[in-house]
């Protein structure tokens, strides 16, 4: 009888244990509420993982983009003003934002800070026409 009862209680402990982990993506939201006011960005901005990879990557293609059509400068600019804004938050990372992998942590944080910057539409996409208006 004994026997039974720890048997059963050690599966109770892994199915609570299982049951209470939070998906990539609530850890992405706690971890992206947690960035908001380092950030300055909107507290109703929490992007999924996806969603910030999605926003980095446009922001990338853009960047590449103005380099190739020699607007270096202006790259460099934004570019600059990105790292301005994460690189303080980088190192001081929120206990909230610890489940997340490194590059999924740096994914969310440049997401976070480019709607901080203002470059992200009603939708949370980036808006690259925003971003080169605020380097005016």
């Amino acid at each position: 009888m004994r026997r039974t009862t720890a048997l059963l209680a050690a599966c109770l402990l892994a199915v609570g244990a299982v049951g209470c982990s939070k998906s990539d993506d609530e850890n992405a939201k706690d971890c992206a509420t947690a960035l908001t006011e380092q950030t300055g960005s909107n507290s109703a901005d929490t992007p999924t993982l996806d969603e910030a990879a999605d926003r980095v990557d446009a922001l990338d293609d853009t960047l590449a983009g103005m380099v190739r059509d020699g607007y270096q400068g202006v790259a460099e600019d934004a570019f600059s003003m990105l790292e301005e804004k994460t690189k303080p938050v980088e190192k001081d990372r929120p206990e909230d934002c610890e489940p997340l992998s490194e590059d999924d942590y740096k994914a969310l944080l440049m997401a976070k800070a480019m709607d901080g910057l203002g470059w992200t539409d009603g939708d949370g996409q980036f808006d690259k026409l925003k971003m080169v208006e605020s380097l005016d």
